[in-house]
C-alpha cells in the first residue's frame, strides 16, 4: 500500500472509530492529538473517564492487533500522561486505553482497557 493510500485508509478508520464512540454517547475531545512523545489517534470522554484510543487498520482484526508493539504502548502512555497534565485532576484523572481494530470491510472491534500504564 502506498504512503498516500495508507494515510487515507488510516484517516478513514479513525473517522469511523470516532463516529462509533459518538454514537454510544461518548464525547470525542481530540483527534490526532500530538504531544512531545507522539500522537494519540482519538481521545474521548466517557462520563468522568478519559479514553485514549489507538486505531489500527489492517486486512483483518488479528493482523491489525499484531501491529501494536510494546514500544507503541509506552509512547501512547507517555503522550496520554502529557495530555492528562492539562486536566483539572492531572495524573489522578480516570483514564483507560482502548485499541480500535478496523478490518478491510470497515468492521470495528473495540478492545477496552487493552493495556495498562
Amino acid at each position: 500500500m502506498s504512503g498516500a493510500v495508507s494515510y487515507h485508509a488510516g484517516k478513514c478508520a479513525e473517522d469511523c472509530v470516532a463516529q462509533l464512540y459518538l454514537s454510544t454517547g461518548q464525547q470525542v475531545v481530540a483527534r490526532r492529538w500530538r504531544g512531545t512523545a507522539g500522537e494519540i489517534d482519538v481521545i474521548a470522554r466517557d462520563g468522568d473517564e478519559l479514553v485514549f484510543i489507538e486505531v489500527k487498520k489492517s486486512r483483518t482484526h488479528a493482523e491489525a492487533a499484531s501491529h501494536l508493539s510494546e514500544h507503541q504502548m509506552k509512547r501512547i502512555w507517555q503522550t496520554a500522561s502529557e495530555y492528562l497534565g492539562s486536566e483539572p485532576l492531572g495524573q489522578d484523572s480516570l483514564a483507560r486505553f482502548d485499541v480500535a481494530l478496523v478490518d478491510d470491510g470497515g468492521r470495528i472491534e473495540i478492545l477496552q482497557n487493552a493495556f495498562a500504564a
